[in-house]
């Protein structure tokens, strides 16, 4: 499984992209986008086809599953700690992250997955991760029933070495929307996926 957050900066003709990368065979978009306003993301959700509303995952403005047929939803830590996710378990499909494999191994199985970050350095985040030991700890890992999603300086270049360790699925940020070709960028991870 390969999945996309988007950049929390707009980048130019985004939802072209986006819709580009759902026929290239993405398999879930994260929206990602604290600066944006109410308005701005709905715009920006009328800007994706339709027919890919199933494969994304807010990450914030909730309410809007009211008005988009989006049935899934990104907790964050913090949101985990307050409970402020259960209103959601019995609806959605829910998702979280996680930066250690202990945390991780406590997760109850109301998640479907979660991302365990950072696996490599960063791209977006410059000099973010290049101390972590995520991908090394993985085999420690006793949680079966929750996916582990890998995230965190994921490329072509890295992106098989994250499944041979063990990720059920990767996470790209910066190697799609950093790039000046995102939709090739993609590509070329998903080719490397596929050979696997």
């Amino acid at each position: 499984m390969i999945l996309v957050i988007t950049p929390e900066a707009p980048v130019q003709n985004e939802t072209e992209i986006i819709n580009q990368l759902f026929h290239e065979g993405l398999d879930l978009l994260h929206i990602r986008k604290p600066l944006t306003s109410r308005e701005e993301m709905k715009s920006f959700l009328d800007g994706i086809n339709e027919q890919f509303y199933p494969q994304l995952v807010l990450h914030g403005f909730y309410d809007l599953i009211m008005e988009y047929p989006v049935s899934r939803l990104h907790f964050r830590e913090a949101d985990r700690l307050t409970e402020g996710f259960k209103s959601y378990t019995n609806e959605y499909i829910i998702s979280t992250s996680v930066h250690d494999m202990e945390t991780f191994n406590g997760l109850e199985k109301e998640w479907k997955y979660a991302f365990v970050s950072p696996f490599f350095s960063s791209i977006s985040k410059k000099g973010y991760g290049e101390q972590s030991t995520v991908m090394e700890d993985i085999k420690y890992r006793n949680n079966q029933d929750v996916k582990l999603i890998a995230l965190g300086g994921i490329n072509k270049d890295n992106i098989s070495k994250t499944f041979e360790s063990g990720a059920d699925g990767a996470a790209l940020l910066g190697a799609v929307w950093e790039s000046d070709q995102p939709l090739n960028a993609f590509k070329k991870c998903r080719q490397k996926y596929l050979l696997l």
